[in-house]
């Protein structure tokens, strides 16, 4: 490393600086963080109406419940940390943007309140998740300003992943079991020549020799949440476009259904191919397979690696890479002219 490299690295400022520069480039902070500490107290009291579920007036605890009893809504307890992560990324463009007290928020705040209330009143949970995340964006509005909401509208969206499906997810997961079991299926059949025998969601090999169902928690909707995620930021970071961002978010779904379709096939070609060699011990082949927790990350390997697949076939304009920052496009540029 040379030492101007040397020297720019030990001046660049820290996390530690930056979070205390943008900080102190924030105005009406008592303003903002009384009216935050009031809707958290409000939410802690007033929040939940489900006490047959989980005894607690708080929207918080039932949040914790609600994260802690599926595993397709553990994504929950990361997303506010991502938020803050990605608002320290455009910390920048947040700084930058005119601040001022905007009241037309208000309509905003009443909105978000009135969400709430409609979910405390039917006893839906899930929708005043919606109305408390919906009011603390609304509540940066209010102090900020509307410059401010449309800074900060990514990666506030994602907030929206922070809302647990829970019994609602049943209306996704069926037709996922039954789509990655006919499209294993034909997998299988057609194009590797397994014979197999599908009934519903289970494939049986023709001897009776091993079977393996595709349960609910196999259907794919954890790896297609957390795939659907990725793709949301990775498009808002990558690119400027709007179509771009859309494709690469659209994306996620075939990609995390593939990478799923892919680990059920592998399952069974393990189960075939001991069968084949040794004459017996498919089933415990395909259980190995199925219970590794290494193994159990390939639809999610498969589903990033093609949403940069499709990242880079669609690259913007002016970069080598998509999510290549401006400075470093102007970067090459400079070099090209001097070499010319």
């Amino acid at each position: 490393m040379s030492k101007t490299e040397s020297s720019a690295e030990a001046s660049r400022p820290t996390i530690g600086e930056e979070l205390s520069r943008f900080w102190r480039g924030m105005p009406d902070k008592p303003l903002f963080l009384a009216l935050l500490g009031t809707w958290l107290i409000f939410f802690h009291l007033l929040g939940n109406s489900t006490f047959g579920y989980v005894d607690t007036a708080s929207l918080f605890g039932w949040m914790n419940y609600a994260y802690g009893n599926s595993k397709d809504d553990e994504l929950g307890y990361i997303i506010p940390l991502i938020v803050l992560g990605l608002c320290y990324w455009k910390r920048d463009e947040l700084l930058a943007a005119p601040k001022r007290n905007w009241w037309p928020a208000m309509a905003l705040v009443a909105f978000a309140l009135a969400v709430h209330l409609l979910g405390y009143v039917i006893q839906q949970s899930r929708i005043s998740i919606v109305g408390f995340y919906l009011g603390v964006y609304a509540l940066t509005g209010l102090v900020w300003g509307p410059a401010w909401l449309r800074a900060s509208f990514f990666p506030c969206f994602l907030f929206a992943f922070a809302v647990p499906l829970g019994t609602l997810s049943e209306f996704i997961t069926v037709p996922l079991q039954h789509i990655s079991a006919d499209f294993t299926g034909w997998i299988l059949r057609t194009l590797l020549g397994v014979e197999i025998v599908q009934q519903g969601v289970k494939i049986l090999d023709t001897q009776g020799r091993f079977e393996f169902g595709i349960a609910a928690a196999c259907a794919g909707l954890r790896s297609l949440v957390v795939t659907l995620a990725f793709s949301t930021i990775y498009g808002f970071v990558a690119f400027t476009r709007r179509w771009k961002m859309v494709m690469i978010i659209l994306s996620a779904f075939p990609l995390a259904m593939a990478g799923n379709m892919l680990r059920m096939t592998t399952i069974i070609l393990a189960a075939e191919l001991t069968e084949a060699i040794n004459g017996s011990g498919g089933q415990a082949a395909g259980d190995f397979f199925h219970g590794n927790a290494l193994l159990n990350l390939m639809p999610y390997v498969t589903a990033f690696v093609g949403i940069f697949v499709v990242g880079r076939l669609i690259k913007e304009d002016g970069r080598s890479n998509p999510g290549e920052s401006e400075v470093d496009s102007d970067a090459e540029l400079t070099k090209e002219d001097v070499n010319e």
